[in-house]
């Protein structure tokens, strides 16, 4: 019988681009495989579950690292920032993950249905045993996408069937949370959207507070309990981020790109580009593109 492995195996040999990234169909949907171990990767991720089917990886948030591997599901449940390296990966044994993000409407209306009421706030990034439910369903749902006629009818459902699986498993009680009709996760993904899309722009946090839904001091507090960064630094994390992607992948100058993203002092954008990144963008993109192999 296909396994998972296989089936993300033979999907990301085919699909990945040459960072390892096969995107699919369905949106939020995308495996990664990778035939060597990796160099830190910064990154603002959406809520998600990845689950790891061969090699491993660690994530850092803050001052917590979590290793994890083979059989292992990763638990994102907030937009937080994190740094993250795959650990173990070869070309004999690439490592494979299959990744979903999670729809928090989807998990609303399920929460619902399964009268399942919101538990205390937890820490955004877990790391569980995957549940063999969960597994069968991403499975099913990956072998959807070899049948691109059935996709309009099935998609939903299976993807549904996903979100329920998780939300009863081990991850369910943080899962929860994220659907929670006006939570403060709810709320402060309101501000997160309006960040993601105008990061460039000048955005004073009375704007955000009001997407929020809350008075400026009450978002500043609960912007930073869920994300664990202020409103400033989190856009701040945005623009670095994308400046070194523009950097990376479509050969821009550190100047373009600091005012791409919205800097207006190149000095000032260099001296936060080396505090987040370890070296000044010159260096940083030029020793990255060093240590970089072909996915094969």
């Amino acid at each position: 019988m296909t396994t998972l492995l296989d089936t993300v195996g033979h999907y990301a040999q085919a699909h990945a681009d040459p960072t390892g990234l096969a995107r699919t169909p369905i949106p939020g949907l995308a495996a990664i495989r990778a035939t060597a171990p990796s160099g830190l990767l910064h990154e603002i991720s959406r809520p998600l579950v990845c689950l790891v089917l061969q090699g491993s990886k660690q994530v850092t948030m803050g001052t917590q690292t979590f290793a994890f591997g083979a059989g292992d599901s990763l638990l994102i449940a907030a937009d937080v920032p994190t740094v993250s390296q795959i650990t173990q990966a070869s070309a004999a044994a690439p490592y494979l993950s299959f990744v979903m993000e999670l729809d928090a409407a989807v998990i609303a209306n399920l929460a619902t249905e399964m009268q399942a009421a919101p538990t205390a706030e937890r820490f955004p990034v877990q790391i569980e045993p995957t549940d063999s439910e969960v597994a069968d369903a991403a499975l099913r749902l990956m072998r959807l996408l070899d049948r691109p006629a059935s996709m309009p009818v099935l998609q939903t459902q299976l993807l549904r069937e996903l979100h329920y699986w998780l939300l009863l498993g081990r991850h369910g009680a943080a899962i929860r949370r994220l659907g929670w009709p006006n939570s403060n996760a709810q709320r402060v993904a309101r501000a997160v959207a309006v960040l993601r899309a105008e990061f460039a722009q000048p955005l004073p946090v009375e704007r955000l507070a009001a997407a929020a839904g809350m008075s400026p001091s009450s978002f500043y507090q609960h912007f930073r309990e869920v994300t664990s960064l202020s409103p400033l630094q989190f856009q701040k994390q945005l623009r670095l981020i994308e400046a070194r992607r523009l950097m990376l992948s479509e050969g821009v100058s550190a100047s373009s790109a600091a005012f791409a993203v919205g800097y207006e002092s190149v000095p000032q954008f260099t001296r936060e580009y080396g505090r987040v990144f370890g070296l000044p963008p010159v260096r940083d993109t030029q020793t990255a593109k060093n240590k970089a192999r072909p996915v094969t």
